[in-house]
């Protein structure tokens, strides 16, 4: 399961992140008002798998109840049960997908939007596995079928006008209230269109370190103390001046020793490596 889905996790670009502005019609605040609502604006987990949540009563709709007896916490028409975040839910999707992959794949939402699999081709994508494949290696492709189920359901108007009730409606469903999400939503634009947006390569060096097992904090493109603390240790490590400041040299060594650690790890799978 977890060789299957971790791919290479690239991070989102300046232009990834301009493209869906520029589809959108939106300034940078909104997009990532939306992105830091759904997923604290981090579209994979440390393995390089993306980040998903596993929606049993979505189940139990593309599979007609059949499994709701004998698998009632992964197939059930109530929704909730869902456990703990990240690696766990890649538990319950892999118990789901030996019932029946496709409807598992339709059943868990996906990336740093979380789209669900179910709307793969509103968002823009052949079917469940294609958005899948696409959302395993970076987040520009996330950005991209975020844009196209917004567009597709004429949501990016409300978002355009700030107008978060409407945009919650057609974003999250008809209960949004409950969790507040319109409510979240319009505090978040708020902060980013008063303060500092994610600079997005200290958002990449948060990923990158994360994936090579630094500790950076959080991954919200804001150079802390821990993300200068994790920058000075994998300095030291390459041969590099610890100061923990991010320059350009740090950042290439970082995608680079990213791209030989996902190397090999799929050498090591298809090898028949654990």
């Amino acid at each position: 399961m977890a060789a299957e889905f971790a791919g290479v996790g690239l991070p989102l670009t300046t232009e990834g992140l301009g493209h869906g502005c520029d589809k959108l019609g939106v300034k940078a605040a909104e997009i990532w008002a939306v992105l830091t609502v759904e997923t604290l604006g981090c579209g994979y987990l440390p393995d390089r798998r993306p980040q998903i949540l596993f929606e049993r009563h979505i189940f139990h709709k593309e599979t007609g109840s059949t499994f709701d007896v004998a698998n009632p916490d992964i197939s059930n028409p109530m929704p909730g049960g869902y456990g703990s975040r990240g690696a766990f839910q890649y538990t319950r999707l892999a118990r789901a997908i030996q019932l029946n992959r496709e409807a598992a794949l339709r059943s868990a939402s996906w990336g740093i939007g979380q789209m669900m699999g179910l709307n793969a081709v509103v968002a823009g994508f052949a079917d469940a596995e294609t958005m899948v494949s696409a959302m395993v290696q970076s987040e520009d492709q996330q950005m991209e079928g975020v844009c196209g189920f917004l567009l597709s359901n004429h949501l990016d108007r409300p978002l355009r006008n700030h107008d978060w009730p409407s945009f919650a409606r057609g974003y999250n469903g008809p209960n949004f209230a409950e969790n507040q999400y319109d409510v979240r939503l319009a505090a978040a634009f708020q902060r980013f269109s008063t303060g500092l947006l994610p600079d997005l390569a200290v958002r990449a060096a948060q990923i990158y370190l994360t994936y090579l097992g630094f500790q950076p904090g959080p991954v919200d493109g804001v150079s802390g103390r821990m993300t200068r603390s994790a920058l000075a240790q994998f300095q030291g490590q390459e041969g590099l001046p610890p100061n923990g400041i991010l320059d350009d040299l740090t950042l290439q060594k970082l995608q680079q020793e990213s791209a030989t650690s996902t190397s090999a790890a799929n050498a090591a799978t298809a090898g028949g490596g654990n």
